[in-house]
């Protein structure tokens, strides 16, 4: 008997899901343009067949792992490995009455992805080749540039993407105090081009303007040559998204709230985007993150992998229509605290499962991971 098969020939079916709750102190207060956190909560989940466990997280409530060990485990215990998009289905469905959108959807997507990657790994093949590659190398982009920081940091944050790592794209957080500090915005946004040099430059706003004020501020984007515009206005404002997206030249983006395929549909036929994103760790999901990347697809646009980098590599890397990965900061960081695996962005682009690790490639570093672990 092989890992890839049970007894008699029999696929391998899920026998067990672990969740466990981490916290981790962020370096000192963040703030984008609407929330304001010191430490990032994330939620695991092992998933275990035939000896070999796939894992995944989503960042969130630690409500979550609760959800996980009450509504999701009795819907995926039992189930063949192979078929992950029906249990997908199956959580989909457990969660009905359980708020699905939210952290139901944390949940689901954390599970989602340990189910693909155990999938990976009793196959022993990266996880890209399971979903079959569309590319090589995933493009990234630096994200990070937090309202907190004054120019000297986030210099030498930006600095630190194009000059050490060659990341040629870069993005920072505007929108301060729901968009009442717009002049500060300015003189950042004015500063992180020169720090940027020819790079990309990249703002988002969390969705702290009004629509009126999106647009006022684009003239300023213009004369810094910044070329995409995230969350604008709230991201539930299909309509004032459209608004803006109408009446400003960088790209418009959004979606990383996205809990459900309809959710992406009524963005996209909103015409509220130029550039969609989600989020793996959201939308239900690798299973529904490659299904919202094909409604992108299908009305001509690209899709962008929100935050959670080393959960999104294997999934960009499947499909032809990305734009490119969010190589954010506060992730980035956890992920290499948490996590052996990691990938490198020299040269801004990252080869998931270059090395032949089965799976993401990712492990919880043990020991070194136990001092985050909530009680």
């Amino acid at each position: 008997m092989t890992a890839a098969s049970g007894a008699g020939g029999d696929p391998p079916h899920v026998e067990s899901l672990r969740t466990a709750v981490w916290t981790v102190p962020a370096e000192r207060p963040e703030a984008d343009g609407t929330l304001t956190w010191d430490a990032t909560t994330l939620v695991t989940v092992h998933a275990e067949a035939a000896g070999v466990t796939g894992l995944g997280w989503t960042y969130g409530s630690p409500a979550a792992a609760t959800v996980v060990d009450t509504h999701l485990a009795p819907a995926v215990t039992g189930r063949a490995v192979w078929d992950v998009p029906a249990a997908n289905e199956a959580m989909t469905r457990a969660v009905r009455n359980a708020a699905r959108p939210g952290i139901a959807g944390h949940a689901v997507s954390a599970v989602d992805i340990a189910l693909w990657d155990l999938k990976a790994r009793l196959l022993g093949l990266p996880l890209v080749s399971v979903l079959g590659a569309a590319r090589d190398e995933v493009p990234v982009y630096g994200s990070g540039g937090f309202t907190t920081y004054g120019e000297a940091e986030q210099d030498r944050q930006i600095r630190t993407w194009t000059e050490e790592s060659d990341i040629p794209r870069v993005k920072i957080k505007i929108g301060e105090s729901w968009g009442t500090a717009e002049g500060r915005d300015r003189q950042r946004i004015s500063a992180a081009r020169r720090s940027a040099g020819a790079a990309e430059l990249y703002v988002d706003a969390n969705g702290g303007y009004t629509a009126k004020q999106a647009v006022r501020l684009a003239a300023h984007l213009d004369a810094e040559d910044v070329t995409w515009f995230e969350e604008p206005v709230s991201s539930d404002d299909l309509t004032g998204l459209a608004r803006v997206r109408d009446a400003v030249r960088p790209d418009v983006a959004a979606g990383e709230y996205g809990y459900t395929l309809a959710y992406f549909e009524q963005m996209l036929a909103a015409g509220a985007v130029d550039c969609l994103q989600a989020d793996v760790t959201r939308c239900g999901g690798v299973t529904v993150w490659l299904r919202a990347a094909a409604l992108a697809e299908a009305r001509g646009l690209q899709v962008s992998a929100h935050c959670a980098p080393h959960l999104h590599a294997h999934a960009a890397a499947a499909v032809p229509n990305l734009r490119h990965m969010e190589w954010f900061h506060d992730h980035v960081r956890i992920e290499r605290a948490l996590f052996s695996g990691c990938l490198d962005p020299t040269g801004g682009t990252v080869r998931p499962g270059a090395d032949g690790s089965p799976g993401h490639g990712m492990e919880l570093r043990g020991p070194d991971a136990e001092p985050y672990r909530d009680a």
